[in-house]
């Protein structure tokens, strides 16, 4: 008998792309989609089953389908449709701690994979230059999707404890980006002049959608190294770009703000609808975040296939927004993975 995977968060679009990848794997018998509205995607040969995670019907959902593998990426900082953010922060918190008691009562589950993000180490002026899985937080989020992590993670740890016999792998992705991501990340990246914070140029890393997906896979099954079948890996593309280069590469202006009018910035662009500027995302475009990928890659063999600036060139040619420079091509940047210091390469053009 194969594997009998659940897959939350299926009406997105990384989660229909990720139940369309997981099924093709031999080692799979069936894939269970679910959502709590049905996707406008196809899902190949995948079962859907309309469930809302917030609700105690999802242990019906595990026992009614054998389910021995849960991959949960129904955490994230946008609504789906016309939810809100009180909508978003309810399916995160609510959802994962009634689906990781759902997986408690289950015999059945073996494994369980949470997506998460390095959000939850925050960013602050007195940060480390590279953060490790076991680095804690500075300045922990006071709230939004980073803070939402924090709280997802704590839960995940307390299911660990208490399913000691269920492999959890909890992911912790960079900013993500690629031609579809839709992410409040992306959304600043595609406004015509980039609002900058005075005085800051902050290190950042991105991870493509592709290279998500990969990743996850791989976590769904055996890692490479069996002796750590759990864990917390970080995951990011190779290398770093200051916001600066960023700007540059995407053919933006910037507009210096002092950092107290930032917040009055970022409270007009979320009235007009144009961005979800929070606070969380002022912190980081003041302050940037780097962390280590040296135990993902030794733990499951992973490397991805996009740097830091391969991905943010992919993301501007998907939206029909090229690079400002022909010279930023698609080729392989072939830099070790960040470990103890950040790099601030050139990694395509001089930026």
């Amino acid at each position: 008998m194969g594997k009998v995977v659940l897959v939350t968060g299926a009406a997105r679009h990384l989660g229909g792309r990720f139940v369309r990848r997981i099924q093709r794997d031999p080692e799979v018998e069936r894939v269970i989609a679910v959502d709590a509205v049905a996707p406008a995607h196809r899902l190949g040969a995948a079962e859907f089953v309309r469930a809302d995670i917030r609700r105690p019907e999802i242990a019906k959902v595990l026992a009614e389908h054998d389910v021995d593998t849960v991959v949960h990426l129904d955490v994230t900082g946008t609504a789906l449709g016309g939810g809100g953010r009180t909508s978003v922060k309810e399916t995160n918190v609510i959802g994962t701690m009634q689906l990781l008691g759902a997986c408690q009562k289950s015999p059945r589950i073996a494994r369980l994979v949470i997506k998460s993000s390095t959000s939850v180490y925050g960013s602050a002026p007195r940060d480390p230059a590279v953060f490790t899985e076991t680095t804690p937080a500075k300045s922990l989020p006071s709230g939004g999707f980073a803070k939402d992590a924090v709280e997802v993670e704590g839960y995940v740890r307390g299911f660990a404890r208490r399913r000691p016999d269920v492999a959890v792998c909890v992911l912790r992705f960079a900013n993500i980006l690629g031609p579809r991501i839709d992410s409040p990340l992306a959304e600043y990246l595609a406004l015509p002049v980039l609002p900058t914070v005075l005085g800051y140029d902050p290190r950042l890393q991105f991870v493509h959608e592709d290279d998500v997906i990969d990743v996850l896979r791989l976590a769904a099954h055996e890692p490479r190294r069996a002796t750590q079948n759990s864990g917390t890996f970080n995951v990011a593309g190779d290398g770093v770009l200051l916001l600066s280069q960023c700007a540059r590469r995407l053919g933006r202006p910037t507009v210096p703000v002092l950092l107290p009018a930032v917040t009055w910035v970022g409270t007009a662009l979320r009235t007009v609808g144009i961005t979800d500027f929070a606070p969380e995302q002022i912190r980081l475009l003041t302050h940037g975040r780097v962390v280590s990928t040296v135990q993902t890659r030794e733990v499951f063999g992973f490397s991805p296939r996009y740097s830091t600036a391969e991905a943010l060139a992919d993301f501007a040619r998907g939206a029909g927004r090229d690079c400002c420079r022909p010279s930023c091509s698609p080729g392989r940047w072939t830099g070790s993975p960040v470990a103890s210091a950040p790099l601030t390469l050139p990694l395509h053009h001089g930026a």
